[in-house]
């Protein structure tokens, strides 16, 4: 995403996503070569990190040199990560490597929450719970007589919303930030992770896989496609909204400008 390369590019930031990437090298390493192989594939540097950039952002509303904010945002990371291993089950030859692949990366991620304390163990149990209940939901489908749309737009709160949400907490957590602050972070990472997710499925949509646009019509007709969109900038309307609470500084400017990047559909 264009904007998240912009605000790297300021000294403090960029500094701290280079310890982020430090520790994810760190945390991939492993006695067993294959493990170490199979787990830097999927974790080397170049992504986008919007997860531990929201840990970073959220982080500013405190102290954002307090010693937890950076293995916070490597947890995340590293729970997003073993996530993609554990969907890669479905594509990938050996599906047994993958599951344990992203067990690697679980087991690293709870090594690390062990040391920010019980109430990041329990945000980030909290959340996982939620990301699993969304991808059971993704695969058991609606119920009879359920609303596809609505089903469709819970599981993605859950299955992606829940980890963005619990980054712009934790970097709250760490940081010393606000209660109020904390909340208003969770609430705005839960809609621009739905949102991010959404503006994915009209750009790049993964075949075999449902997609707003097909459950409104049954087909990504032109009409589906601009109410799908039209739910984009909904979410991107109330993460903006999540965020007045929030002082005026140049995090709160950020994590605008990463809403603004959504709803233009740049990625």
């Amino acid at each position: 995403m264009t904007v998240v390369g912009n605000h790297t590019r300021e000294p403090d930031l960029r500094t701290a996503l280079a310890a982020v990437e430090d520790c994810l090298v760190e945390a991939t390493r492993s006695d067993v070569p294959f493990i170490t192989a199979a787990a830097r594939h999927l974790a080397r540097p170049g992504g986008r990190r919007l997860r531990p950039l929201l840990v970073l952002l959220a982080a500013r509303f405190g102290d954002p040199r307090a010693p937890g904010v950076v293995p916070a945002a490597v947890v995340v990371e590293l729970t997003h990560l073993a996530t993609r291993y554990h969907d890669d089950v479905r594509h990938e030859p050996n599906a047994t490597v993958a599951v344990l692949t992203g067990d690697f990366f679980f087991a690293r991620a709870s090594r690390l929450l062990a040391g920010l304390g019980p109430r990041a163990v329990r945000l980030q149990a909290d959340a996982f719970k939620r990301l699993v209940s969304g991808q059971i939901l993704e695969t058991t489908g609606p119920r009879d007589g359920h609303d596809p749309v609505a089903h469709h737009l819970r599981t993605l709160a859950a299955r992606t919303g829940a980890l963005t949400a619990v980054s712009g907490r934790l970097g709250a957590l760490t940081s010393g930030a606000t209660e109020e602050i904390a909340d208003a972070l969770a609430v705005y990472g839960e809609h621009l992770g739905v949102a991010r997710h959404l503006a994915a499925e009209l750009h790049s949509p993964v075949p075999g896989t449902p997609t707003l646009s097909v459950l409104l019509s049954g087909d990504p007709t032109a009409p589906a496609m601009t109410e799908a969109r039209q739910e984009v900038l909904r979410q991107c309307a109330a993460a903006h909204a999540a965020l007045a609470p929030l002082p005026a500084c140049s995090a709160r400017t950020a994590l605008a400008e990463l809403c603004d990047a959504v709803a233009r559909g740049d990625h």
